[in-house]
């Protein structure tokens, strides 16, 4: 996973610091949004009965991130949905440095690219906080899992957490970054 997060980190070291500094006439570089976190999320309703449902997602998310997922739980009881306190209900895991770096530009070079019918990241992903939020339907637009091998298609979120609380100049950012946004 390493190839990938040098030349997105160092592309955003030496060229998109210096560029959103003069476009946004910042006065320092540490007023230039940064990319915390990248947070992903799966939900796994049907896993409080299956138990082999969520292993196998949490393999093929270990598979797509380098990292071994956290089994979220649920925190009460509902009846409606015939659920437990303590049931598992998705699977979570945050990436930091250099498994984010290298997640974000396969992601963007990559994996969005193979999406059946995508047209680009409507600006709207982008919340007033800086924030890129993007729903993925299907997983199997990651390389690292084979089509064959995969039980069920189930989507993901997917949460590219900045520093700065600057829209515009985290969508200026994450376009510089390579994000296909859509156009218009």
């Amino acid at each position: 996973m390493s190839d990938f997060s040098w030349s997105l980190r160092e592309k955003y070291r030496t060229e998109i610091i210096s560029s959103l500094m003069r476009e946004f006439e910042f006065s320092s570089p540490m007023q230039v949004p940064r990319l915390q976190k990248i947070v992903i999320n799966i939900g796994c309703g049907d896993g409080s009965k299956d138990k082999q449902f969520i292993e196998s997602s949490a393999r093929e998310l270990e598979l797509i991130v380098a990292q071994k997922p956290l089994i979220t739980k649920s925190k009460a009881s509902i009846a409606e949905f015939k659920l437990r306190e303590g049931q598992p209900v998705g699977l979570k895991v945050t990436l930091r440095n250099d498994r984010m770096w290298s997640f974000a530009e396969k992601f963007f070079k990559v994996a969005l690219p193979r999406a059946r019918d995508f047209k680009g990241i409507r600006r709207s992903a982008v919340d007033s906080q800086g924030n890129l939020n993007i729903g993925v339907k299907e997983q199997i637009i990651f390389t690292e899992l084979n089509y064959d091998k995969v039980k069920k298609l189930r989507g993901m979120n997917i949460s590219f957490v900045t520093s700065n609380s600057n829209r515009e100049a985290s969508l200026a950012m994450f376009a510089q970054l390579g994000c296909p946004f859509a156009r218009g």
